[in-house]
């Protein structure tokens, strides 16, 4: 892989100042896929940053567990069906990466008999991480003392990329079998790099390139070693544009590059509430219910079995986003001298008389501007949106430390989704909230813990 190390560094760490990675920003990223001891389809993260591979590779395994084997027993699968959900996972989303699969699939792993060993040090608090793991049929004999997977430091940024070894496979079949034959390798040391890598090459970098607004910025933040949205987009949509909404948009006579067609799973973010940016409907109502929740810092997962959450848009559903689409700046109205062309746009009457008269219905008290809120009741009254009334919802944070005695476990919960505000229904102002109050305004939501789940 020696050829390409140095454009792949580039695209994935950014041209390294004269010191180089920072060796704890390296280190935070050398784990690999392992599932919490205490929640069976899981994964867990021990430090920060990683969580841009990790979260959406969460989501997506979710979706196969929950979906294509439903059962009972999701949360409880037995270590075959780990390998298997995890394999598989990964095989889905190097195809969706995969921009021309006449030219076959890459996978990143150690060169033969380089592979990282587990030592025999005392154990500790990490060292259950890689216990019990066999070593690959290609590994060297143990007496060959290796870094290891404990030691990440012992290992180091530039010994990692010397010991790569790139194979392509030409058809999806045997794709998925080399992945299942390599699931040691994904969960072992530098796994989640390994894998990330092999997304890279398999979607070809001059392809991200063409895809990310500023290719001076790294995939990987090289000061704080948080993923960039490109790296997220990348592994949710297999593209790694730069933005959320739907669509490319043209400014200054440049094209920024957007979502383009509706994703497995979605994507929400407390940026928006924040008003930083508006997340498109091809990631806020994906096919799944399952979003990746994006805060500050840190990536986590809501979900739910609830399909209807997913079904198609309800007429109000639909009106509630042309409304919108002629308020960019989400204030909630929109200047009364609009209404004609939203009314327009969603096939109502819009004679100039029927027009004149809703507009003094809709603002008795000629304030110029028309409110969502009324012009939904006047138009779209009582409308069952097929949403139960409640529904069990859960939340997962990969992180140890953001956990209840640091125990990686979905937190359970029910939530209720309202057509508007009551105040008589009231329950809390989380982040986890306002982040799922940007696709439900009016949603609800009450957990089975004494606390609410964190989003950090």
């Amino acid at each position: 892989m020696s050829e390409l190390n140095k454009e792949v560094v580039d695209l994935v760490w950014g041209r390294p100042t004269s010191g180089g990675v920072s060796a704890s920003i390296f280190r935070r990223w050398t784990q690999g896929f392992l599932f919490s001891e205490n929640e069976h389809s899981a994964l867990e993260q021990f430090e920060g940053g990683p969580c841009a591979v990790i979260a959406p590779v969460q989501a997506f395994l979710l979706k196969n567990v929950l979906f294509n084997k439903d059962s009972p027993n999701w949360r409880h699968i037995s270590e075959e069906d780990q390998k298997v959900a995890l394999c598989s996972t990964l095989s889905e989303i190097l195809e969706s990466a995969c921009s021309s699969p006449s030219t076959g699939y890459c996978l990143v792993s150690w060169a033969k008999g380089q592979t990282p060993h587990t030592s025999t040090h005392p154990k500790t608090q990490t060292q259950s991480q890689t216990q019990g793991t066999p070593e690959p049929e290609s590994s060297q004999p143990s007496q060959v003392l290796q870094p290891t997977s404990l030691s990440a430091e012992d290992l180091g940024f530039e010994r990692f990329h010397s010991i790569l070894h790139k194979r392509t496979v030409k058809s999806v079949s045997e794709l998925r079998e080399e992945m299942l034959s390599l699931y040691h390798t994904w969960r072992g040391c530098c796994g989640v790099l390994l894998f990330l890598y092999s997304v890279i090459l398999t979607k070809g970098i001059e392809n991200i390139r063409n895809e990310i607004q500023d290719t001076m910025e790294p995939l990987i933040d090289p000061v704080h070693g948080h993923g960039s949205q490109s790296l997220v987009n990348l592994c949710v949509t297999g593209h790694a544009v730069s933005n959320v909404w739907d669509g490319d948009r043209e400014c200054s006579g440049m094209k920024l590059h957007g979502i383009h067609k509706q994703a497995s799973v979605g994507f929400l973010t407390l940026m928006e509430s924040l008003r930083y940016c508006k997340v498109g409907a091809f990631l806020k109502s994906p096919k799944f219910p399952i979003w990746i929740l994006g805060s500050e810092t840190h990536l986590s997962v809501f979900f739910t079995k609830e399909m209807s959450l997913v079904g198609p848009e309800s007429p109000s559903e639909q009106a509630r986003r042309v409304f919108q689409s002629f308020d960019p700046e989400d204030n909630g109205f929109i200047p009364d001298s609009l209404l004609e062309d939203v009314m327009k746009a969603l096939d109502l009457v819009s004679e100039p008389e029927y027009v004149s008269l809703m507009k003094s219905k809709l603002d008795p008290e000629s304030l110029g501007i028309i409110l969502l809120g009324p012009f939904l009741l006047e138009f779209f009254p009582d409308q069952d949106s097929g949403i139960p009334d409640s529904f069990p919802v859960y939340h997962y944070n990969g992180l140890k430390q953001s956990n209840h005695n640091e125990r990686v476990e979905y937190v359970e919960g029910t939530a209720l989704v309202l057509g508007f505000e009551d105040p008589m229904v009231r329950t809390d102002d989380t982040p986890v909230k306002r982040c799922l109050q940007t696709k439900w305004p009016y949603i609800e939501l009450l957990w089975t813990t004494d606390r609410s789940p964190s989003l950090n």
